[in-house]
C-alpha cells in the first residue's frame, strides 16, 4: 500500500480547522503591522540557498531537496523562505517602492530533509515575515514586538525571548579570528562538521548540536567584547526600545543562528512549557545586512523571522489551550421521496448561493438515519420535505436545539436562515 512519504503528514478534518484558525489570526496580525502577503515558487534555484543561506550550513550540505530539471538545471525545494522573497525583492525591483522599508509576509511549505522528531517535518509550514530597505533599531524591535503578540494572542505563557548581537561584518571577522584561536588547539575533540567549519565558518561552532556541551562552547570569547562601537549602539538602542515597551528579554552571547547571512540583532522565542519537547525554540529570525549585495541586489538591508505552525500548534497543546472549533452547519435538509430529494438539491443551490450552509442525504436512507446524520453534522436547523410541502412549496423549519418550529414557505426559509 503507497503511504504517506517519512517525514510528512496528511492534515485530516478533525485537525484542519486548527489550523483555518491559526493561519487566519495570523493574517489579521500581519496586516495589523502592515504587513502584505507575497507568494514565491515553492523551487527555486539551488544556487539561490547555495549563496544567501550559506555553503557551510547544513541546510545546504544535507537537508536540501535538489534535483535537475529536463533543462538540466539545478533546483531545490525552497528550505526556507527569506532567501526567496529577497530575491523576489532584487528581481521586482522593490527598492524603487516609494514606502520603504517594504514589509511582507508569508505562509508556505517548506522542506528539508531531517530526522523526523516531535513537531518536526520534512515538509512543514512557515509562517514568516520581512521588512526589507531600512535599518532601524525601531524595525528591530517592531520584528520582535510583533513575534510576541502573535504567541501571546494564541495565550501562551511560558515564553522565554532570547537575543543577541552578531555585530556588522567586521565585527563578525574580529570575533571570527578569536574563535579560530579558541578552537584550534583542541578541535580535533568536535565533531567533523565542526572540523570544517572551523576553516569555513567557525561561529558555527557554537551553533552545533552535536558539541554544544563542550567545554570550549561554553568558555568560547562573547562576541559581545568584539562588537565595534557602531555595532554596540545599535544592540543598545534595541535593548531599550524593549525595555520601554516592557518586552521580556534575555542575551545569549552564543546565540549565532543557523544561517550565514545573519548580522546585527539575531533573536529566538522559546517555550518553557512542560511536555513541549527536548527542542525547545519556536521561532527564531535577525537581521542580513549584506545579503541582498551577496545576491547581486541593491546596498539595502533587512531584518525577518519565521515560525513552523507545527511548533506552534504543538506549543498550544503543551499548555492545554485549545483552538474553537466552528463546527455544524446551518441547515440539513430530510427527504421522504425522489421528488423531495430532486427539489432538495435545488434548494441547497439556493441556500450556498446566499451563504449558508447546508446539506442533504445523498443514500437514500431513512428519515430516522437522516436525523441523525444532521445531528452528527450539527446542524442548526432541519426541514423535511415530502409530496406535501412540495405541493405547497413551504415546509417547517425546526431550530434543533429548541424543538421549535415555524411554516415558512421556501423562499421565506432562504430569508430566515441568511437574516439568522
Amino acid at each position: 500500500m503507497i503511504q504517506v512519504p517519512r517525514g510528512t503528514q496528511d492534515i485530516l478534518p478533525s485537525e484542519s480547522y486548527k489550523w483555518q484558525f491559526v493561519e487566519k489570526k495570523l493574517f489579521e496580525i500581519a496586516k495589523n503591522y502592515n504587513y502584505d502577503e507575497i507568494r514565491t515558487p515553492v523551487f527555486e534555484s539551488t544556487d539561490l540557498f547555495v549563496r544567501a543561506v550559506g555553503g557551510s550550513t547544513d541546510i545546504v550540505n544535507k537537508e536540501m531537496y535538489t534535483f535537475q530539471d529536463k533543462g538540466d538545471r539545478s533546483l531545490t525545494l525552497r528550505p526556507e523562505g527569506t532567501a526567496p522573497v529577497v530575491r523576489s525583492y532584487i528581481e521586482n525591483k522593490m527598492q524603487h517602492n516609494v514606502e520603504q522599508p517594504v514589509k511582507l509576509f508569508y505562509v508556505a511549505p517548506m522542506f528539508r530533509y531531517e530526522r523526523k522528531q516531535k513537531g518536526r517535518y520534512r515538509q512543514f509550514v512557515q509562517f514568516g515575515v520581512e521588512a526589507i530597505g531600512v535599518e532601524d533599531p525601531l524595525i528591530d524591535v517592531e520584528m520582535l514586538s510583533m513575534l510576541m503578540h502573535i504567541y501571546q494572542s494564541f495565550g501562551l505563557k511560558n515564553l522565554k525571548l532570547v537575543i543577541n548581537s552578531i555585530g556588522d561584518i567586521d565585527s563578525r571577522a574580529q570575533y571570527n579570528k578569536a574563535l579560530v584561536e579558541h578552537f584550534s588547539p583542541r578541535i580535533g575533540e568536535f565533531c567533523q562538521d565542526c572540523q570544517t567549519r572551523i576553516d569555513s565558518n567557525p561561529m558555527r561552532i557554537l551553533d552545533c548540536k552535536k558539541d554544544r556541551d563542550h567545554e570550549l562552547v561554553k568558555s568560547a570569547p562573547r562576541i559581545y567584547d568584539y562588537l565595534n562601537d557602531e555595532s554596540k549602539a545599535y544592540f543598545e538602542s534595541v535593548k531599550t526600545k524593549l525595555d520601554e515597551l516592557g518586552i521580556k528579554y534575555e542575551v545569549d552571547y552564543n546565540l549565532v543562528r543557523g544561517l550565514d547571512y545573519y548580522t546585527h540583532t539575531a533573536f529566538e522565542l522559546m517555550s518553557d512549557a512542560e511536555g513541549f519537547g527536548a527542542i525547545t525554540t519556536l521561532c527564531g529570525g535577525g537581521r542580513y545586512n549584506g545579503l541582498l549585495e551577496m545576491m547581486d541586489g541593491p546596498d539595502k538591508t533587512g531584518i525577518g523571522f519565521a515560525l513552523s505552525i507545527e511548533r506552534l500548534l504543538l506549543a498550544l497543546e503543551a499548555e492545554g489551550i485549545e483552538i474553537p472549533e466552528n463546527k455544524g452547519i446551518d441547515l440539513y435538509i430530510c427527504t421522504m421521496t425522489d421528488e423531495a430529494r430532486d427539489a432538495a438539491g435545488t434548494l441547497l443551490h439556493k441556500l450556498r448561493k446566499r451563504g449558508i450552509s447546508a446539506d442533504m442525504d445523498y443514500e437514500n436512507r431513512k428519515l430516522k438515519a437522516q436525523m441523525k446524520d444532521a445531528d452528527r453534522k450539527n446542524a442548526q436547523y432541519t426541514v423535511v420535505l415530502g409530496d406535501d410541502e412540495l405541493n405547497s412549496q413551504s415546509a417547517s423549519l425546526k431550530e434543533m436545539a429548541t424543538g421549535e418550529t415555524e411554516k415558512l414557505s421556501f423562499d421565506e426559509i432562504i430569508n430566515t436562515l441568511e437574516e439568522l
